[in-house]
């Protein structure tokens, strides 16, 4: 299927084992994903929440009403197929994340980006073995060789739905760190979503907030959701 608009040409979906997995099924017909694979997910859970993203649709179908519709369909046609570009990409923030750019005043933002973002850099270092190092100057700092390598050996480890949301929340957060702490259940989607929009909502309170701005963070919280209640849906009930 595309993402783009379209009528609803079906009238109702369901989700069946197939193939080791569970397939979706518009009128007793296999769904595929935009790259032509078939819509299939290891968990029956899953399954049935796509099929009700399907189920739930008006006369047009809405792809951005179906966020586990379309991850499922990145991990399929992007995740899989292009693993160590994503993993390259994960890395990428792993070198500048967030939590490491410290403010150095005013003193009750440095207290809050100390009490939100320290508790994880020290899981970071002794759970992931990657201590990394944080700054308050723009200038890049650079960080540990080792722990790179043991970050990226840790998401090596992840399977590809894992990887997928874990791909998702980072991209939305700026932060390999605060994406790991999601998938790894150190924080739910709310508090990473906090975490992440720290110094954002510290400017708001100050100086208030525009509807573009607010229209993104929206954004933001929303794909921060899809990712952790995806991630949620791969468990056994």
């Amino acid at each position: 299927m595309s993402f783009k608009s379209i009528k609803r040409f079906y009238k109702d979906s369901s989700a069946e084992p197939r193939d080791g997995g569970y397939a979706i099924f518009l009128d007793g017909k296999a769904i595929k994903t935009p790259g032509g694979r078939p819509l299939s997910v290891p968990s029956a859970r899953l399954a049935d929440a796509i099929a009700g993203e399907w189920r739930e649709q008006g006369e047009q179908i809405l792809p951005s009403t179906m966020p586990l519709t379309q991850l499922a369909s990145t991990a399929l046609d992007r995740v899989g197929p292009e693993r160590p570009h994503i993993t390259a990409q994960l890395m990428n923030y792993a070198g500048t994340d967030l939590l490491c750019y410290r403010a150095d005043c005013p003193a009750d933002l440095v207290a809050r980006q100390s009490a939100a973002w320290q508790p994880l850099l020290d899981w970071a270092a002794q759970s992931l073995d990657a201590p990394l190092a944080t700054t308050t100057s723009l200038t890049a700092v650079a960080q540990s060789p080792s722990s790179l390598t043991a970050l990226q050996r840790h998401i090596e480890t992840l399977d590809l739905w894992r990887l997928t949301s874990l791909q998702s929340a980072t991209a939305a957060m700026g932060s390999l760190i605060l994406g790991l702490g999601l998938i790894e259940g150190r924080l739910d989607a709310e508090a990473a979503f906090q975490a992440s929009q720290l110094d954002e909502t510290y400017q708001i309170e100050l100086w208030g907030e525009d509807w573009e701005a607010a229209d993104r963070r929206a954004e933001l919280k929303a794909d921060i959701e899809a990712a952790a209640r995806f991630l949620s849906l791969l468990k056994p009930s």
